[in-house]
């Protein structure tokens, strides 16, 4: 029987969640540049829609 070498330590939860937010991101940018709506985003303390 082969045993699993352990290389890396096991990803922690937080990090996790801000590779899902970015992959989130991203699909939120294709999507409004497809259908040509404005990405709302925080910038200096404001609310601002940009263009993807």
């Amino acid at each position: 029987m082969k045993t699993k070498k352990v290389t890396d330590k096991p990803e922690t939860f937080a990090v996790l969640v801000g590779h899902a937010l970015r992959r989130a991101g991203k699909k939120a940018r294709q999507t409004a540049k497809a259908h040509g709506t404005p990405v709302y985003i925080w910038k200096d303390g404001k609310v601002v829609a940009e263009k993807p």
